[in-house]
């Protein structure tokens, strides 16, 4: 049996095996909204699991980059999957983007009453294409190119931004900020980073009320405002933004960690809050401005975003026409279509994405990364499944970044 019909065949049983979800399961793929502990969603498995890796042809994909490899006697573009893999060891990438890192997290208590979830990463080697950990980042953005890394050190809020060669594992530069920084962005086209400051750590935790577990803060944020930075010279500009009362509105609050983010075409960034409108735009100096007429049904917890042309928004689960699946707006109208996929991460050109899916036991916590098209049925495997099992601080979360 080739590659094709294995993948075929993994095709066919996830299609005819899919069972309904368990009840309550849009309610907790949206949790995020909530004030309750944060609990991620987690990944789907192969069925593939023979293969080792796999480079599947994907037609749809109009990626210029191409990663071919012969496989079964066939060489196959678009696709680097590897779905006997989780956490993957080996590079998975479809079309325009790669993960070009995961982490995993982990409580770690500072006194009887306070502790931080700390993220640990492992980075994609760009040369070597292989996943490798670094625990010297508390937190990590990867630049287009797959090149380079903004990075901030442990012990949030930090002073400054290392830009981290990916090849050599060695910080080339480093950019000074006058305000403490805690997360990072870089625009689509990776000429700018913007930097959320704050003004105690975004990922403090606190004791539960009658048990020995920790809480976000909800909320509680110390987020102070932005810098605007130049990643080619360093320089920039803070922006200070006000949190709370009558700036966000009557009841308005802001999760502990609540990062600002480009828009599609870099020239406003942009938060999400848990409360209505539910996000907000600013300009470089900090003046809130209208949302732009594209990004008005854009939701701050769907990771995939924008499409690369600007044209279409991934969008929250739907659950319709499939067990598990997800809405795509189109970015104008709103209209909404569905596209296979339990939670949209990354465009992988404008009619296919990066999802996470769960696999034919129908285990909203038992899933895996696939590739799903705008229009079609069916998804194709990218790694194995993380276990439904695993305590929801030690899951890896992918990071994607356009190679």
């Amino acid at each position: 049996m080739n590659v094709d019909e294995l993948v075929r065949d993994a095709l066919r049983d996830q299609a005819d095996g899919q069972p309904p979800a368990a009840p309550g399961f849009a309610d907790r793929v949206l949790a995020v909204r909530r004030r309750r502990r944060s609990r991620r969603l987690a990944t789907v498995a192969a069925a593939a699991a023979a293969v080792i890796t796999v480079a599947v042809a994907v037609p749809r994909l109009d990626s210029g980059k191409q990663d071919v490899r012969p496989s079964g006697g066939i060489e196959q573009t678009g696709i680097t999957a590897h779905p006997d893999q989780s956490p993957p060891r080996d590079m998975i990438a479809a079309g325009r983007v790669a993960l070009a890192a995961y982490f995993t997290t982990r409580n770690v208590e500072q006194s009887a009453d306070r502790a931080v979830s700390q993220r640990t990463y492992w980075l994609l080697n760009p040369e070597t294409k292989k996943y490798a950990k670094d625990d010297r980042w508390s937190y990590v953005a990867v630049a287009p190119g797959l090149r380079t890394a903004a990075v901030l050190e442990r012990d949030l809020p930090v002073p400054r931004i290392g830009l981290l060669d990916l090849a050599s594992g060695q910080v080339k530069r480093w950019i000074p900020v006058d305000r403490p920084v805690a997360g990072v962005e870089f625009s689509t086209d990776g000429r700018k980073l913007v930097a959320t400051t704050y003004g105690d750590h975004p990922d403090r935790r606190v004791k539960n009320d009658g048990s020995d577990g920790w809480d976000a803060p909800f909320t509680e944020s110390d987020r102070t405002g932005f810098h605007v930075i130049d990643v080619a010279s360093g320089s920039g500009s803070w922006a200070g933004v006000e949190v709370g009362g009558d700036a966000d509105g009557p009841g308005a609050f802001l999760n502990s960690r609540q990062d600002f983010g480009f828009t599609h075409d870099g020239r406003l960034v942009w938060s999400g809050m848990p409360t209505e409108p539910g996000k907000k735009f600013y300009d470089f100096t900090g003046r809130e401005v209208a949302a732009p007429a594209l990004e008005r049904y854009r939701d701050w917890f769907v990771d995939a975003g924008m499409s690369p042309d600007g044209q279409l928004v991934a969008g929250q689960f739907a659950g319709r026409k499939w067990k598990t699946s997800s809405f795509v707006l189109d970015a104008r109208t709103g209209k909404q279509r569905e596209v296979r996929g339990q939670q949209l991460l990354a465009w992988a050109d404008g009619n296919s994405l990066v999802a996470w899916d769960i696999g034919p036991d129908g285990n909203e916590y038992h899933q895996r990364l696939v590739l799903v098209t705008i229009g079609g049925a069916k998804t194709v495997p990218l790694s194995d499944f993380r276990s439904p099992k695993d305590d929801t601080t030690g899951r890896w979360e992918p990071v994607f970044a356009v190679r």
